[in-house]
């Protein structure tokens, strides 16, 4: 007989108490995330380095958290949008389109890879450093709060398991 999500309710199992679903650690780790991501963004958007209208851009949560893997993953030296999306975790073509973006933006430009004729590779402009600069700034600002809030002490370890958990 199939047991439905009645009969296990009705039979005092250890599901009665869902608190778990909205605390663990998954869950956690990535409300965490979206508040860090967030707050870099909004950071970001009153950095003077920051072009206006990037800034403008940021401030009206234009540019996303998604627009942040370019910002994270991209090399100084370029990167090939394959080895581009593989770093973000994403597909090709949803970077392609985070690159059309952040091109239409100043923020990168394609040109041609040194090494293959055949292909191409996304770098950093002028604009793009300046913003890699404010997202470092923002990063430092953010890591400094969240330091600040939960105290030095909580700060480290959890850099330290996160460290030991993501590699």
């Amino acid at each position: 007989m199939m047991k439905t999500a009645q009969n296990l309710a009705d039979a005092s199992t250890p599901l009665q108490d869902e608190r778990w679903r909205q605390t663990h650690l998954g869950r956690l780790l990535g409300h965490a995330m979206r508040r860090f991501d967030a707050r870099v963004l909004h950071l970001m958007a009153g950095n003077e380095g920051v072009p206006l209208a990037l800034a403008n851009l940021a401030s009206r949560d234009q540019i996303s958290a998604a627009h942040v893997h370019i910002t994270r993953h991209l090399a100084l030296e370029g990167s090939r949008l394959t080895d581009l999306a593989k770093a973000a975790g994403m597909s090709k073509q949803a970077m392609g389109d985070l690159v059309d973006q952040c091109s239409a933006w100043g923020l990168v430009q394609r040109e041609p890879d040194p090494l293959d004729a055949r292909a191409r590779r996304v770098v950093f402009t002028r604009v793009g450093l300046a913003w890699l600069q404010a997202f470092k700034d923002a990063v430092a600002q953010a890591e400094a709060e969240f330091r600040e809030a939960v105290g030095k002490d909580v700060a480290t370890v959890v850099a330290l398991g996160l460290e030991a958990y993501a590699i």
